[in-house]
């Protein structure tokens, strides 16, 4: 396992104005991603994409990097099965990173978002963990296991089942708690619960589940 996390820095809505970078960190930027590096103050250590959706002027950038320093530019073909995104995160898990930020990886087209969120399916399922970033909240993937929430925090939490069931579902320390319960992914029953003050925690003992957490400005 490698120290620090891997920051993805997508193309999709950007909701911060600067990254929570730390010593050990790595940076990619996917594609359109590029044109958020200046506005976060991030120098990207990777650029991955097929860029076809930078301007003219980052294309040229992109060109000049790629022609300079290669080992700083993936190119990728339009076709292919894994999407910029995925294929940003299985580079970073080859480099020995286990945690994974994602900045822009939400908004715009709703089927982005919602492939982004495969994605951190896949990344639970190589015993990594990712977060898609927000600027007032966060969503998480959970397998098997259970997430624990400090006391100060307000706002909301959505809960999903991604598979048809997951069973073994605990809520405690929200407004709306439930116990043992088996989820499924025809009823959202686990919408928009609420922290009331408390240290909260999430589990589900065998399945998988999709966290939104929205915390109040």
């Amino acid at each position: 396992m490698r120290e620090g996390r891997c920051i993805i820095i997508g193309a999709g809505d950007l909701t911060v104005g600067r990254l929570a970078r730390k010593e050990g960190d790595f940076v990619i930027a996917v594609d359109g991603g590029l044109s958020y590096c200046g506005i976060l103050e991030a120098e990207p250590d990777l650029l991955i994409g097929d860029f076809d959706s930078v301007s003219e002027e980052e294309a040229r950038a992109v060109e000049t990097l790629e022609r300079d320093f290669p080992e700083k530019v993936i190119r990728l073909k339009p076709e292919k099965n894994d999407t910029d995104m995925l294929f940003a995160l299985k580079h970073g898990l080859k480099q020995g990173f286990r945690e994974f930020l994602i900045y822009g990886g939400t908004g715009g087209r709703l089927e982005h978002t919602f492939a982004n969120i495969q994605c951190l399916l896949y990344l639970k399922k190589q015993d990594a963990v990712g977060y898609l970033m927000d600027g007032n909240g966060m969503i998480l993937v959970l397998k098997d296991e259970a997430v624990r929430f400090q006391a100060d925090l307000e706002g909301y939490l959505s809960l999903f089942s991604l598979g048809e069931r997951a069973e073994g579902v605990n809520i405690r320390g929200m407004k709306y708690p439930l116990e043992d319960y088996t989820m499924t992914n025809d009823f959202p029953i686990g919408i928009s619960n609420e922290f009331i003050g408390q240290a909260a925690e999430i589990s589900v003992k065998s399945g998988e589940l999709v966290c939104m957490v929205s915390y109040f400005a």
